[in-house]
């Protein structure tokens, strides 16, 4: 062996469990060693399942996850104002002739509408100035504001 090139070996280097704090002597060429896990507190060695995180990532993925549920419920929620049934025909921008026509008729909601809709399009037709066209372009509105308009019932 050549002299002045090993390092220095300590018979009794301290090994510190950063996890469990566990503490022991060994052979190494460093005076003291810091793990992380060691074999009393390793979920392999222990069979409970045990998360170790020393840098965070545990907490930003649930973070993160957390975000993702109150993104995926927010638009939820806006989905289902969006097509709620209480909406004011007035918020379909349909032309305030038609606003008027429907609100002298006494129908001010979209719930009212697809009611009316699911009788027919006579029905909504019989509602004075209201016309063909403006019930395609109150079906197209509705269509694009995420309504499933109902299919009349069948003339028996």
């Amino acid at each position: 062996m050549k002299q002045g090139i090993h390092p220095t070996y300590y018979v009794n280097a301290q090994v510190v469990c950063s996890s469990c704090g566990r503490t022991w002597t060994t052979g190494s060429t460093v005076k003291s060693i810091r793990t992380d896990v060691c074999s009393n507190c390793h979920p392999f060695y222990t069979g409970q399942q045990r998360i170790v995180d020393t840098e965070g990532q545990v907490d930003r993925f649930y973070k993160k996850l957390q975000a993702r549920q109150q993104f995926i419920s927010d638009r939820e929620t806006r989905e289902m104002a969006r097509t709620s049934p209480e909406r004011l025909v007035e918020d379909l921008d349909l032309g305030s002739k038609l606003n008027e026509a429907l609100s002298k008729a006494g129908v001010t909601k979209v719930g009212q509408v697809l009611e009316k809709l699911q009788q027919g399009d006579d029905a909504m037709l019989t509602i004075d100035g209201f016309g063909r066209k403006a019930l395609a372009d109150m079906k197209k509105r509705l269509r694009q504001f995420g309504y499933d308009l109902p299919q009349a019932e069948a003339a028996v």
